[in-house]
């Protein structure tokens, strides 16, 4: 049965990694921390043979796709539809500052993963629905090879959910360190099987 393999990172640590915020699509610079463990991810993938190298086109995705994509001959394929969450108006903010300032809206988001929309953002489930529809597209295009995903935490966590057909509501039921590694295989079949989880 044929095999497409999916190596699916995380991208390195960021900038205000301290506190714990969301980022969103903001274009946040890696740190020194996080481009050393772009090159530890390198050299565990120095010996896969990609047919292609898939990447979130900001920044701190792009970084590491390119010095991946230079031990292999190959050009990162950048894709809006692989952005993280778009947090709307809590771009930038603590989760500290969102509690304090924004109670009634923070608790209504905990109640509700999936469906509320922070103003100006979008809902889990339409960041979801875009990121599948990248993925299908991803894996019809290359049945039976081995594709490298840099990716973020929110995407990286859908794709993995799918993966073992678990809700979205379960969304951090799965950690995805920065910087970590997931290994996913899929079959003709339409089965997932997840082979490493945020190593």
């Amino acid at each position: 049965m044929e095999r497409t393999r999916l190596h699916l990172l995380r991208h390195g640590q960021v900038e205000g990694f301290q506190e714990k915020r969301y980022n969103g699509q903001a274009d946040v610079a890696l740190t020194e921390v996080g481009r050393e463990q772009y090159r530890q991810l390198q050299q565990r993938l120095v010996d896969c043979h990609p047919a292609a190298i898939y990447c979130s086109d900001l920044n701190r995705c792009v970084w590491g796709a390119e010095l991946i994509a230079s031990d292999h001959d190959l050009l990162p394929v950048q894709n809006s539809q692989l952005r993280e969450l778009h947090i709307g108006e809590w771009e930038g903010k603590t989760w500290q500052q969102l509690r304090n300032d924004h109670p009634e809206e923070w608790q209504a988001r905990l109640d509700d993963l999936v469906n509320f929309q922070v103003r100006g953002g979008e809902s889990l489930q339409q960041m979801a629905e875009r990121v599948r529809s990248a993925l299908q597209k991803i894996l019809q295009n290359h049945p039976g090879d081995e594709i490298i995903l840099v990716g973020h935490g929110g995407i990286n966590r859908v794709i993995l959910l799918d993966a073992i057909g678990a809700p979205l509501k379960q969304m951090f039921h799965i950690e995805q360190g920065y910087g970590c590694y997931n290994l996913i295989d899929y079959y003709t079949d339409g089965i997932a099987v997840v082979k490493h989880l945020n190593l």
